[in-house]
């Protein structure tokens, strides 16, 4: 569903850490993160549990904004790359 854009390996521009939120806040917390970056900019953000891996990359896209990566760990923890609209 999301593609890894392995070209896109640079450094983001803002990292978030939300592992210890909960939906919906994880996307309120990812939204108001992208609200205050200019567009094309890219946003990192470590989150935790299945509902937020799932619920904030697709919330993400329909807000228009690019899901570029999305890793999960042995320890739980998704990274999720967005490149903002």
């Amino acid at each position: 569903m999301y593609s890894t854009d392995l070209s896109q390996s640079s450094e983001p521009d803002e990292r978030l850490d939300i592992t210890g939120e909960i939906c919906p806040m994880t996307y309120v917390r990812t939204r108001l993160c992208l609200d205050r970056m200019r567009s094309g900019q890219i946003l990192e953000v470590r989150l935790s549990g299945t509902d937020a891996a799932r619920n904030v990359p697709r919330t993400a896209t329909e807000q228009g904004h690019a899901v570029l990566s999305l890793e999960t760990a042995d320890n739980g923890i998704t990274i999720l790359r967005l490149r903002r609209a």
